[in-house]
């Protein structure tokens, strides 16, 4: 695990935890490390984007002005989503991109995403090498740790620039707008834009394909991101949906690289459902052939039975887009994703990205001519419980006969008709205990039964 980032970039409370001393350090580093392999007066091209909150244009002005503090080129997309950083940075011959978004979190976060020439997610090498330069130690190779060393501003004519570079922000949405492979004349569509990156992005790009289009939360103020809206808070939509009989709702989170879905009688649709109905597509026309569906251990027993029933495989990785991104490149998969809407179709994009999620899901109902109720009728999202449970060693829990047997014969009492999943948190000192069966009942039983062994066994601190 490092020090300052993790799996979803360098996150924290806008200068709290997360300081315009870290986005100087950062831009610095990464205008000087992309710059040193630079000949014949070229410079390191870094490319920005960030969402709508507040401290963004804080951290914006501030990382610009430190990569170009080292010779290198900074170029502002502005108000943009990660999933076109991504494009910009992989399709337009730059070192790297930057994403200031907190995702889904309130407007008080913030984060930091560090996305590498190819659009995917940066090296843990180079992750490394930051957090080192934060922390003061890093030092180039040949430079002993004893030697006192910073990195050189440039001077002169070698100072860097920043340039406006909306240009790229419009030729991502010339992109998605050429993935559409059929017009949306004719269907009503509803968009929860989550007062966040997607604000203009997503009535642009529907608007263009003709769809009748009825947007909310696209007013962003710097601190509405979130806040009752998008795909954490799905109400909104659900209305907007019913009362307007609309074909279907999209609600993207605060970077719109998540995207969930509401059918036309205001049912959530979530990542796990999308999966199902995208898998079954290119099943049925047998472009799934040789690969598998990429989920994450949190996706619901329910699509794994749905999956079996159709003959389709899938791989099971840890939380995090960046492992099932990583299996998917691993093992040349091209569908995948998780439950929360943070889907990867990887032929068309390297991360996330709500608006190829909405667009496929469009797709997908325009050329089967199916209702979205229909398309994701074959499967069947079983109750499920998860509940935190606070310990005093998370690897001791999971040594424990007690706690292990207590698993077993859960397992055993459900067989196949659901399952359990114990796991560890990644970053505090607790254990997730969830279960998912026929019944809500059912998981109830089955999670009090483990914590009730993990108490047993003399390890439970308290549910949190």
């Amino acid at each position: 695990m490092s020090k300052y980032f993790g799996t979803d970039g360098f996150r924290g409370e806008a200068n709290v935890n997360l300081t315009v001393d870290h986005a100087y350090k950062i831009g610095k580093f990464i205008g000087w490390y992309y710059g040193q392999n630079k000949k014949n007066g070229e410079r390191a091209r870094i490319v920005i984007g960030k969402d709508t909150r507040r401290s963004s244009y804080m951290f914006e002005d501030v990382l610009a002005g430190a990569i170009a503090s080292t010779g290198a080129e900074a170029c502002l997309l502005h108000v943009t989503t990660t999933p076109s950083v991504a494009y910009v940075a992989r399709t337009e011959d730059f070192d790297c991109g930057v994403m200031i978004t907190a995702s889904h979190n309130p407007f008080k976060d913030n984060g930091i995403k560090l996305i590498n020439c190819n659009g995917e997610k940066m090296d843990d090498k180079t992750i490394e090498a930051v957090e080192q330069y934060i922390d003061g130690i890093y030092r180039p190779e040949g430079i002993s740790q004893d030697t006192p060393w910073d990195i050189p501003l440039a001077t002169g004519g070698d100072i860097g620039v920043v340039v406006d570079y909306v240009c790229g922000r419009n030729r991502y949405v010339g992109y998605l707008v050429s993935l559409a492979r059929f017009s949306f004349r004719g269907m009503k569509v509803g968009l929860d834009c989550a007062n966040g990156s997607a604000w203009q992005i997503a009535k642009s790009v529907f608007d263009t394909l003709g769809a009748d289009t009825y947007v909310i939360n696209n007013k962003p103020d710097g601190v509405n991101v979130n806040l009752n809206a998008g795909s954490t808070h799905m109400e909104g939509l659900q209305k907007l949906v019913v009362d307007n009989k609309l074909d279907i709702g999209f609600a993207f989170d605060g970077d719109a690289d998540r995207c969930l879905a509401v059918d036309e009688n205001g049912k959530i649709v979530n990542g796990d459902e999308i999966m199902y109905i995208y898998a079954k597509y290119m099943h049925s026309k047998g472009s799934f052939e040789g690969t598998k569906l990429v989920t994450t251990v949190m996706s619901n027993f329910g699509l794994y039975k749905a999956l079996d029933e159709l003959g389709i495989g899938y791989e099971k990785t840890k939380v995090g887009d960046k492992y099932v991104y990583e299996n998917m490149v691993a093992n040349n998969h091209i569908l995948g994703g998780e439950q929360s809407g943070h889907i990867i179709f990887r032929k068309y994009a390297t991360t996330g990205d709500g608006m190829i999620t909405a667009l496929k899901v469009m797709q997908c109902m325009l050329e089967q001519k199916s209702k979205l109720s229909e398309l994701v009728s074959g499967v069947t999202m079983y109750p499920q419980v998860l509940k935190n449970v606070v310990v005093t060693d998370k690897e001791t829990v999971f040594d424990s006969d007690i706690v292990k047997n207590a698993v077993k014969k859960c397992e055993d009492e459900l067989g196949d008709t659901g399952r359990i999943l114990l796991r560890p948190s990644g970053t505090e000192p607790l254990v997730r205990v969830m279960a998912e069966a026929k019944t809500l009942e059912s998981c109830e039983e089955k999670v009090d039964y483990i914590i009730n062994s993990i108490k047993e066994a003399g390890m439970l601190i308290k549910i949190k």
